[in-house]
């Protein structure tokens, strides 16, 4: 299987993330992606050959290994990783639109197409939330399909054609075991740092909303009370003005006054 997409994935999505979001695209690709390609793929690569069952009744050792391995843990992993790779697209395709918007009208209608906010944002939260969901389902798959974590020497199988219960032993169970431990590792640590950029995300975009609140109502506050300042010195000015255009006021009445006396 050719992962070229992944890695192209991966590597457009680091454009766009944060410094935790960095992190979970270094583990996935080195930690996951070359440790499937490089070894683990080899290591189940002739499983189904390899089982074994101390009898050879036709159909018997084909009906013991599907009933064990219903799905093989290498495709199982396979999956895992192209499932939790995809919420990534999200982002990449939502870039693509705002870059898209710009080149439509014409004009810059963001600060940058990839800057985490805005719309953009509850994009990359939902990839988050997605991406730590499908990690879950599959350890939780891994654990149900398998009986938990363990990867047994030997298995005992009653299933029909097999006329009576038969040993079957499994090829590379250490070797096996290790792996799947380095994934559930793996898995456990790539759903810790979604969770960490998550809480980061939120508990970062809550402050400046905040910050943004504060600052205007402190704003709109400081302008009420100037509007207030003025008003109170106008009233003194237009309190002495109504009473200088007012008839019995002293000033008005002593101008009449001398406006009716004769001229000595």
């Amino acid at each position: 299987m050719s992962w070229g997409f992944i890695r192209d994935l991966l590597s457009g999505v680091n454009k766009y993330s944060t410094g935790i979001g960095r992190i979970w695209v270094a583990v996935v690709f080195l930690f996951r992606l070359l440790v499937y390609i490089v070894a683990a793929e080899n290591i189940w690569k002739y499983e189904h050959d390899e089982f074994e069952c101390n009898i050879k009744q036709p159909g018997c050792e084909n009906v013991c290994f599907d009933h064990f391995f219903p799905v093989s843990h290498i495709r199982l992993w396979a999956l895992q990783l192209i499932m939790v790779s995809t919420p990534s697209l999200l982002v990449v395709f939502h870039v693509a639109y705002r870059e898209n918007r710009e080149k439509h009208h014409n004009q810059k209608l963001y600060k940058s197409p990839g800057k985490i906010d805005g719309g953009l944002l509850c994009t990359y939260l939902i990839s988050l939330i997605l991406k730590t969901g499908f990690e879950i389902v599959f350890l939780v798959l891994f654990y149900k399909l398998y009986n938990g974590f363990k990867v047994p020497r030997l298995v005992k199988c009653d299933m029909r054609p097999c006329p009576n219960t038969v040993d079957c032993y499994i090829s590379k169970p250490t070797e096996k075991m290790i792996f799947l431990y380095f994934l559930v590792a793996t898995s456990c640590l790539c759903i810790l740092l979604n969770l960490s950029e998550l809480s980061y995300l939120i508990f970062k975009y809550s402050i400046k909303c905040y910050l943004k609140r504060y600052i205007k109502k402190h704003q709109d506050s400081k302008s009420d009370c100037c509007q207030s300042e003025i008003i109170r010195h106008h009233r003194p000015a237009a309190a002495g003005r109504f009473l200088n255009n007012s008839p019995s006021s002293p000033l008005n009445t002593q101008n009449e006054h001398e406006k009716s006396s004769p001229l000595t």
